[in-house]
């Protein structure tokens, strides 16, 4: 039990010690099976270079020494399994955080970033030239995300690189902003950039409405967990010592208590977890519905 502890810790310090020194972790292993899967895809957009397999691991194993930390301060199974449930999800939710707030990075980006390429546009470079600009001279969220354009379009095509960005991205304000780049460099005239003079204003009003919508769920979410974690913190406490607590929940009635309330608290959880999710808009300019689902 011991080298399991210290290899879940291990792993657990590696990531965080990773993400805070903004570095990706880098795990050998076996190639994944699911490549350019949804959960790939995921995982990507969070900044992790993990395959899935790996990533599931590392959260049961963050799981695992949370079991062996609350056992021994409870010394009560039923007592210390749901939070350790629940703090093995824990990286689940750190990376879904992370992954939210680059995608509206990115999403804040584009009204700067269109206009970027209109003033390209609009002094004579042609729409190609002024999208490599985003690449080195755009907003950052967007130097990153085009850093690969410009060896994509010469290898492959303007085209075939802006849909490889677009899936990379996988969202639906990246969708409609790259298909009209595409129709610009595809057709070109003199109303391109008039056109995406209009695309950036429209841009940015969805996101200011996009924004106020899920500043007024993220109240409800921080309630809900704070709600969920406060009841197994007391029981934890309570069980801390021996005595007619411990005695209790060791028992079978104490279980079946245990039991019953860990499955209100997920239900209750998931449910307003659910009913505070912004509804996501679907990308219907995706390749497919298959690829446009995220993990």
């Amino acid at each position: 039990m011991k080298w399991v502890a210290a290899l879940s810790s291990g792993l657990f310090a590696a990531f965080m010690v990773a993400r805070l020194m903004g570095l990706r972790l880098r795990l050998r292993m076996a190639p994944s099976r699911h490549k350019g899967t949804a959960r790939e895809l995921w995982l990507a957009q969070a900044g992790l270079n993990v395959t899935p397999l790996q990533f599931a691991l590392a959260s049961a194993g963050v799981g695992l020494l949370a079991l062996v930390v609350l056992l021994g301060v409870s010394g009560v199974w039923v007592v210390a399994l749901p939070p350790s449930v629940v703090i093995a999800l824990l990286p689940r939710f750190y990376f879904s955080r992370v992954r939210t707030r680059r995608l509206s990075e990115v999403r804040r980006a584009w009204p700067d970033g269109i206009r970027d390429v209109v003033g390209g546009v609009s002094s004579g470079m042609s729409v190609q030239r002024a999208v490599e600009s985003l690449a080195g001279s755009g907003p950052a969220p967007l130097r990153e995300a085009f850093s690969r354009f410009p060896m994509l379009a010469r290898t492959m095509g303007v085209v075939p690189a802006l849909e490889s960005i677009k899936e990379d991205l996988a969202d639906p304000t990246s969708d409609r902003v790259i298909e009209v780049l595409m129709i610009a460099h595809e057709r070109g005239g003199v109303l391109i950039p008039e056109i995406l003079r209009d695309l950036a204003d429209t841009t940015s009003m969805d996101l200011a409405a996009a924004e106020e919508e899920q500043t007024e769920a993220l109240e409800q979410r921080i309630n809900a967990r704070v709600v969920f974690m406060l009841p197994w913190v007391v029981l934890v406490a309570l069980t801390f010592r021996p005595g007619p607590f411990r005695n209790f929940y060791s028992s079978p009635a104490g279980i079946l208590v245990v039991a019953i309330g860990a499955s209100l608290s997920l239900f209750g959880i998931a449910l307003i977890s659910r009913l505070s999710r912004p509804q996501e808009e679907p990308r219907v300019l995706a390749r497919s519905v298959e690829e446009s689902v995220l993990w």
